[in-house]
């Protein structure tokens, strides 16, 4: 994942996660406790308002005297319930609440002693109960006996629920306002970086020479020093250019003298103009490379690759005017490619002048925008003929500086080699392969985009 927004989002999201399971866990466990001791709480207070009431009956038992015929033990099935038994003895008296729904309230207690424990009522339903054991004396006479008390689980088990509920929609819309407003602080914090990439993707199409100049402090250095190196290898490639172009200037003439020192009668003037022609164009041809070495620099302007394309149609229907044969252009007129204007009229004319040389009837030229590449081949350029083409076994050759498919023809074998060389420097490549119409395919990759 490349996003830095989208590593500090998940990683957010996942300690928030963690946060709020861990939270909900101790909180969940927090209240079944306060739960749990408000129920113990609510028996206690019956089993001491029950021993507070109970007195003897006509039959000498020891019963408890419900002051309200409404209350929650005097009602069947209400989820409350208490009973007394004597020790060694059977359950003398029930609750009104417990008539057929509980009949075993537990073991008897010994005086002092209470237990709490859970039980189970004829309907299946769970109960807490708490039983404690006292000594009642009669006529100087202790009895022991044992009070129970019993409170249906389901209301606390309600509560319960009610509170996950509302734990789990609480968090739920805590952790999503968080994550939001985290959102909105990156966009905002991380504005700057995005701004900074646009603006370098930006000049890598062409469209800006340099960075803005205010940033945030931490990005001030960072961005200084690229403007710095951008300015730097701009001046250093006009500075070749300039030296490139004295040299060639230079070299012209004692080229020329050499060439006309040995007149059409002279011994051997077919060799020597012969090299010399080939050391006028190994010299061009390593000028233009040298001059292409930075070829594929950040910050360039694009160029309208359809009227180089016409200029060039134009100049090769002249220059073979002795055969007959079409010169389709199939180019947007949006197309641009990034980069040096004599760069592209120098690879394009070398393709289409040898895609003219060995044709029979048909030349095209077609070019288009390929995505899911690199910035270096995202213009494509293809030179098709219906000429005889190139063997599989000579494409690699025929690439290579001074070699040619056919020895026999003029040439000195370097215009492929050159834009093989000048596609490289801008990242871009040159590759041969067969045309549909018969002949060969060349294509050729560079820097571009639509206007």
């Amino acid at each position: 994942m490349r996003s830095v927004s989208q590593r500090l989002l998940i990683s957010v999201t996942v300690l928030l996660l963690l946060f709020f399971g861990v939270m909900a866990e101790v909180l969940d466990a927090r209240f079944r406790v306060v739960a749990e001791n408000s129920l113990r709480e609510l028996l206690d207070a019956q089993l001491r308002a029950l021993v507070a009431s109970a007195e003897p009956d006509d039959e000498g038992h020891i019963v408890p005297r419900l002051p309200d015929a409404e209350s929650r033990l005097a009602t069947p099935g209400s989820g409350l319930y208490a009973a007394v038994s004597e020790n060694g003895g059977t359950t003398f008296w029930r609750s009104p609440s417990a008539t057929g729904s509980l009949q075993e309230f537990g073991p008897p207690q010994e005086p002092g002693a209470r237990e709490f424990r859970y039980l189970t009522d004829s309907r299946g339903a769970r109960l807490a109960a708490e039983s404690r054991g006292i000594s009642w004396e009669e006529n100087g006479q202790p009895r022991e006996l044992t009070f129970t008390v019993a409170a249906d689980l389901q209301p606390m088990t309600n509560q319960i629920s009610e509170f996950r509920r509302g734990l789990v929609k609480g968090f739920s819309v805590l952790a999503v306002s968080l994550l939001a407003a985290l959102a909105l602080l990156l966009r905002w914090a991380l504005a700057p970086l995005r701004r900074l990439a646009w603006q370098i993707q930006s000049m890598e199409r062409g469209e800006r020479d340099s960075l803005d100049e205010r940033w945030p402090s931490e990005l001030d250095g960072v961005v200084a020093n690229l403007n710095t190196l951008l300015t730097s290898e701009r001046t250093r490639i006009e500075r070749y250019r300039d030296t490139l172009g004295n040299l060639a200037h230079s070299l012209k003439t004692p080229l020329a003298v050499l060439r006309a020192s040995f007149g059409a009668g002279a011994p051997g003037a077919a060799q020597v103009n012969e090299q010399v022609d080939r050391m006028t164009a190994i010299v061009e041809h390593q000028l233009r490379r040298a001059v292409t070495s930075g070829g594929a620099s950040v910050g360039r302007r694009a160029v309208d690759v359809l009227p180089i394309a016409q200029d060039l149609r134009g100049a090769l229907l002249k220059a073979h005017a002795q055969k007959d044969f079409s010169l389709e252009l199939s180019v947007p007129a949006d197309m641009q490619f990034v980069g040096d204007r004599d760069d592209l009229l120098e690879a394009l004319g070398n393709l289409m002048d040898n895609a003219c040389k060995w044709c029979r009837s048909k030349v095209r030229v077609t070019a288009l925008l390929q995505s899911g590449v690199g910035a270096g081949q995202k213009l494509r350029v293809v030179v098709d003929d219906d000429g005889p083409g190139v063997p599989e076994a000579d494409r690699d050759r025929v690439l290579q500086r001074g070699a040619r498919a056919d020895e026999a023809t003029p040439g000195h074998g370097l215009g492929l080699a050159m834009v093989r060389d000048m596609a490289e420097m801008y990242g871009g490549a040159l590759s041969l392969a067969d045309s549909p119409l018969g002949g060969a395919r060349l294509e050729l990759r560079l820097p571009g985009r639509l206007r």
